[in-house]
């Protein structure tokens, strides 16, 4: 199993508490999307399904011996001390169902209803529970209320803020926060092993610390996009040369991918070309943002179409060019 990168205090954490004895029964784990934190909850699952089966696994961190006969059942997904709840896939739609249900969570007290059947530890993965229907995040406060002997619940958040009080209150938080750059690598490393070192750089460069962010990005040529948005942004296009050529790269359905790696990316060059702004110009860059913000939401959703939303990002760019292009473009 791929192993959690850059949590190493999380992991100490975790094995120190089942080391002791006194593991708590349900563990918050909150960080920015897309850090790991689900990779992290499999990986210690795994680790604390096989320590308390045996053999106990003696690599460092969470690794676990794949030949071990937890690992096995683990990666075939028959563990029958495991269970596992997050967003259903829809064939028919070809998309994830929008939250995980009150049918979901009251099946996974199918686990609890015995004793364990590899070990008495059993385990419960929510990923993640901020996309609990109503009901459901009530469910499953009752499990957390009355919690079953040997029965272990981690829990992935995002945003541990908005979830209910009493559940909060019931769990041992985790947080986990952003890699920096040497974690970035080994973690992208790990997870796409062919990446070019070029490739490699721009996609920590768009990850913002988070490798989940930056693979979605995998094989979208994300630096031509910053770098377009980028030369606009620095020297303007006076011509709209620049600005017709980026957007036809859109037009195509199969350019959809890519436009809309662009409507995810365009907000945060345009937050970076905020900093160091002062005054006018201050004002101009933090309005043209919140408009780009608004526009790469919408589209998608609004089925706006992506040459011509393409083109207005990349003017709105433009305009942020320090006296640079036709009146049109500083407007």
């Amino acid at each position: 199993m791929i192993q959690p990168i850059g949590h190493d205090a999380n992991v100490a954490a975790l094995q120190t508490a089942a080391n002791s004895g006194r593991l708590h029964h349900a563990w918050l784990l909150a960080g920015p999307e897309g850090v790991g934190k689900g990779l992290f909850a499999r990986a210690a699952a795994t680790w604390l399904l096989a320590d308390a089966a045996g053999p106990r696994p003696t690599g460092p961190g969470f690794t676990v011996d794949p030949t071990h006969r937890i690992a096995a059942l683990i990666a075939a997904g028959s563990h029958p001390d495991l269970r596992i709840a997050e967003r259903l896939f829809r064939e028919k739609t070809g998309d994830h169902a929008r939250n995980i249900s009150i049918e979901q969570v009251r099946s996974l007290n199918g686990v609890f209803a015995t004793t364990g059947s590899m070990s008495p530890r059993r385990i419960v993965i929510i990923d993640s529970i901020d996309d609990l229907e109503a009901k459901a995040a009530n469910a499953l406060l009752k499990s957390l209320e009355e919690p079953p002997a040997d029965g272990l619940f981690l829990l992935v958040t995002h945003a541990p803020g908005r979830l209910l009080p009493t559940i909060r209150s019931r769990c041992r938080m985790l947080r986990f926060g952003p890699l920096d750059d040497s974690a970035m690598t080994a973690a992208l490393t790990q997870a796409a092993p062919d990446l070019s070192p070029q490739e490699l750089a721009a996609l920590i460069r768009a990850g913002d610390g988070s490798p989940g962010r930056a693979l979605r990005f995998a094989g979208l040529d994300i630096a031509s996009i910053d770098e377009t948005l980028d030369q606009l942004i620095t020297r303007g296009d006076p011509t709209n040369a620049l600005r017709n050529r980026f957007a036809r790269t859109m037009a195509t359905k199969a350019a959809q991918p890519r436009f809309e790696a662009f409507l995810d990316r365009a907000p945060s060059r345009f937050a970076s070309a905020a900093r160091g702004r002062t005054g006018p110009a201050l004002e101009q860059a933090l309005q043209a943002w919140e408009r780009v913000r608004g526009v790469s939401a919408a589209a998608v959703g609004l089925s706006l179409d992506p040459q011509t939303t393409a083109f207005e990002i990349a003017t709105l760019a433009a305009s942020l060019a320090p006296a640079v292009g036709s009146a049109k473009d500083r407007a």
